[in-house]
């Protein structure tokens, strides 16, 4: 498959009025690509789009305010993104949610939100655009899962189901879809400086005592620069990498969970105590 070619194209990125969504539609601009911004944080989101249009007014940008949380309403979006835009190069499912607490501690509508938007909600507009997709051969999905889609520490039990079955999800559509002319990448982030540590909920169940400092110690994770993680997504998607990790904070844990696939967390902690802690209070 050659290499993706962004100028000329459409791409429609989720989660774009903050950290990687954000600088992703900055670096697609640059490239190019129109573009299709949504989010559910329309101040942010806008504040987005007029900076697009004052550093590159010739590319044409269109923002769509939706909470993917509501899956029940994402056929209506999908059919309104079709009509509007006829022709869809790259899709990019990248928001997504953060919810601490062990497994006895977050409730099923708790367990579900984090699965309805990191999971259902990109099956489902991938289902949606897919067509769209295909009738342009070299077109492309970018899937962003996480560290947490690769190991799986306790207290964050919904968080990894979440991006292990997008993981999973993408792997066998990257398999299906390149042999029609679309490619697929997966993306797992390490520690990135994003807003998902203001955002994150606490299930409903975490004793109040643990809850600054579950959020305290997942902000402490996060440091590699969001400008820096969007560039090396484009560049995996423009070289039609199938996979992409980002920060040592990824790579390492990555290396160990296939060298030790059920004791990973055990070696973890044995060589940063700390991370291992900060990693399972998140």
């Amino acid at each position: 498959m050659r290499n993706y070619r962004f100028s000329g194209g459409t791409a429609v990125v989720t989660g774009a009025a903050s950290g990687i969504g954000e600088q992703l539609a900055y670096g697609l601009a640059a490239r190019g690509s129109d573009l299709v911004l949504l989010d559910r944080d329309a101040d942010r989101l806008k504040s987005v789009v007029d900076t697009i249009a004052r550093r590159h007014p010739g590319v044409a940008v269109d923002s769509v305010v939706a909470d993917l949380s509501d899956v029940s309403a994402l056929p209506a979006l999908g059919a309104d993104l079709l009509a509007a835009h006829p022709r869809v190069t790259l899709l990019v499912n990248n928001a997504g949610v953060a919810l601490g607490g062990t497994f006895d501690q977050v409730s099923a509508e708790e367990f579900d939100w984090v699965l309805d938007v990191n999971f259902r909600a990109p099956v489902a507009l991938t289902r949606l655009l897919l067509p769209r997709l295909l009738a342009s051969p070299g077109s492309h999905v970018v899937n962003v899962s996480s560290l947490f889609g690769l190991i799986a520490p306790p207290g964050q039990a919904a968080y990894s189901a979440s991006k292990f079955a997008l993981r999973g999800f993408s792997e066998a559509l990257r398999h299906e879809l390149a042999p029609r002319g679309v490619g697929v990448t997966t993306v797992h982030p390490g520690g990135i400086r994003t807003r998902i540590a203001e955002s994150a909920r606490v299930g409903s169940g975490v004793p109040a005592d643990q809850v600054s400092q579950g959020k305290d110690g997942f902000a402490k994770l996060l440091t590699y620069p969001a400008d820096k993680a969007a560039e090396q997504i484009l560049a995996g998607v423009e070289k039609r990498r199938g996979r992409v990790l980002i920060a040592f904070s990824a790579v390492a844990p990555d290396l160990l969970a296939r060298l030790f696939p059920t004791r990973y967390l055990a070696v973890l902690n044995f060589l940063s105590p700390s991370a291992a802690r900060k990693a399972s209070s998140g």
